[in-house]
């Protein structure tokens, strides 16, 4: 098949399986590995060779990414279940102070969603916005939209988030996750910096429902901390977090010294992702312990399991497609016109992770699906060598597009477009006015920071 036929063809496909997930309710699991069966049948790989190439990319997958998936979603689960997200969110109103309730809520919101989805984010600080609001009397709308866009902003661009960490693994960078938690947290500030602005400027044109009643009931932010009882100590409550990245960083810096001997070959095992995320995971044991809460622990396993399966065996079928059009001679096309695509770079990763977001909701899907499309970085086939990002740094920057992308944009089809609008007391019109709009103002506001990132890093 002509280059030309190959393109058309690949186009093909991705509208299917955008409209198999969008339109005919197929789960995108089934939707990635159908289209990626039909695609390689009818670019003429040969029969005997499809079942290896569909079993290598699913495999490659699991062996990569799969248990730091399971351990970062773990930490997440226990994080929510012990109240030490909520300890977290105590700890940035302390430090942010209650004048700026909407910086609160948006500070909160990037802290907590580290480890924990943002939809359950959202759900977990929602009463604290709602108290802050009745101390404050500020707009809710504006801590609303702040609340989500931080929330969102560290659930695409931040491990141990399961889609960063999915994509950073396709792309072949999965041990040096902390480079990507750097990369992730300094994209994040144009992101949170546009949604703050945002936040205020539309927080005097919209009003929700809450904003409009004059009934004051709920309780005040005080005793509504008061009501959750004793909550963990902010040292147990941060240690989950910040003991894998500190892991990672010590890792990173060995390496990058050349350290020798046992105690860089300590600091070289504690670093990789397993271990860092087991470490994370054993100060999480350490507060469920503390908590006497040790008994609730196989049914917070359980619970996580259910939750991470999906997205699981969603990355393994990305990296199902990936392979496929690995193997079509699609990428030796692109690598053939690498002049004419380096002018895309970076850029074409968030198009393709806009459009799949856009069309079929999940941030997670457009996540996995596009780094799949993508491929590693140590395959010379690879989207990734054609397009001139193969790279760790290009890799980590191209993470950081994928992320920017599937934030573009949260609207109808996106389960936590409802979230926010249910929890927010919006209009499903007023929506699209706060959640669509600010997620797109931040993706824009992010994929050029990160492409004046690649002028300066690439």
């Amino acid at each position: 098949m002509s280059g030309i036929a190959l393109i058309i063809t690949f186009v093909i496909a991705i509208a299917i399986m955008i409209l198999a997930i969008s339109k005919w309710n197929v789960h995108p699991f089934l939707a990635l590995m159908g289209v990626s069966l039909l695609l390689a049948i009818v670019i003429g790989l040969p029969l005997k060779d499809i079942p290896g190439v569909i079993g290598s990319g699913f495999s490659g997958i699991f062996s990569s990414i799969g248990i730091v998936i399971i351990l970062g979603a773990l930490i997440g689960t226990i994080l929510e279940k012990t109240g030490a997200a909520l300890k977290l969110a105590e700890m940035v109103v302390r430090l942010v102070g209650r004048k700026h309730p909407q910086l609160a809520m948006e500070i909160m919101g990037w802290v907590v969603s580290i480890p924990v989805f943002c939809d359950s984010g959202f759900v977990i600080l929602d009463p604290i916005r709602k108290a802050l609001r009745k101390k404050t009397q500020f707009s809710s709308v504006a801590m609303t939209v702040a609340l989500s866009a931080g929330l969102y902003t560290s659930h695409v661009l931040i491990p141990p988030t399961p889609g960063p960490i999915a994509a950073a693994g396709t792309l072949g960078i999965g041990d040096n996750l902390f480079m990507v938690i750097v990369i992730g947290t300094l994209v994040s500030i144009p992101s949170l910096a546009i949604a703050y602005f945002y936040a205020n400027y539309i927080g005097k044109r919209v009003k929700s429902a809450e904003d409009l009643s004059e009934d004051d009931e709920g309780v005040d932010y005080d005793t509504l901390l008061k009501s959750f009882g004793d909550l963990p100590n902010g040292f147990l409550a941060l240690a989950p977090i910040l003991m894998p990245i500190l892991a990672m960083a010590l890792g990173s810096l060995s390496a990058a010294l050349k350290w020798k001997g046992a105690a860089a070959s300590f600091l070289a095992f504690i670093g990789t992702p397993i271990i860092a995320l087991t470490i994370g995971l054993l100060f999480g044991i350490l507060l469920l312990v503390q908590r006497s809460e040790m008994k609730h622990f196989n049914n917070m396993t359980t619970e996580t399991l259910k939750v991470v399966g999906p997205i699981l065996f969603i990355t393994a079928a990305g990296g199902v497609l990936g392979k496929v059009i690995a193997s079509a001679g699609f990428v030796v096309y692109m690598q053939e016109h690498a002049a004419g695509l380096a002018t895309v770079g970076i850029f074409f990763p968030f198009l393709i992770s806009a459009i799949l977001k856009t069309a079929q909701g999940s941030s997670t899907v457009a996540i996995t699906t596009t780094a799949g499309i993508m491929g590693s970085i140590a395959e010379s086939s690879s989207m990734m060598t054609a397009l001139g990002l193969a790279s760790p740094m290009a890799a980590v920057l191209t993470v950081m597009a994928i992320g920017a992308g599937s934030m573009t944009v949260s609207h109808a089809n996106d389960s936590y477009f409802w979230v926010v609008t249910n929890f927010g007391k919006l209009k499903p019109e007023d929506g699209y006015k706060t959640q669509t709009m600010v997620t797109l103002l931040q993706g824009l506001a992010s994929i050029i920071f990160i492409w004046l990132l690649s002028l300066i890093l690439l």
